[in-house]
């Protein structure tokens, strides 16, 4: 079963079982990958399912980080639920070892020295790490090994 029917299935069964917020942030995921298929016009494999569930989570995280400095507990909750749903549907996050270790083998592999090489390495651990780093960490991490 592809990522995008196991959400429309798992949205279909919390709809059933009157479950609110699970039904409402699983229609928004079910949304965002519909109209990424409308603006591409073609099906999304699972790998671009995952790529739009990462960039929701990015939201997500922003959104939490601006209501609790606003002063919103209440709003950062529910987008903290959002962003815990979410998740459930991504990849294992990878640990700053695992990282660290691609990134190395990513030099050895391109023999990166400087910052020239920078997006070469990028475009190359771009497909290994999208919903599974943190890609802004991942560059700051090359910025400081390359330097």
């Amino acid at each position: 079963m592809h990522l995008k029917d196991t959400i429309q299935h798992d949205a279909r069964a919390a709809l059933r079982a009157r479950d609110k917020q699970k039904t409402a942030a699983l229609r928004l995921v079910i949304a965002a990958v519909k109209q990424v298929e409308v603006d591409e016009r073609r099906e999304l494999g699972d790998a671009d399912v995952i790529a739009v569930l990462g960039k929701m989570a990015k939201q997500r995280r922003d959104s939490i980080a601006q209501y609790t400095q606003g002063g919103r507990p209440d709003l950062a909750a529910n987008e903290q639920a959002e962003l815990d749903l979410i998740q459930t549907y991504l990849p294992r996050p990878l640990d700053e070892g695992e990282i660290d270790a691609m990134i190395a083998e990513a030099i050895a592999e391109t023999g990166a020295s400087s910052m020239k090489d920078m997006g070469r390495l990028m475009g190359i651990l771009k497909p290994r790490l999208q919903g599974r780093a943190d890609l802004a960490a991942v560059s700051g991490k090359i910025k400081a090994r390359l330097s």
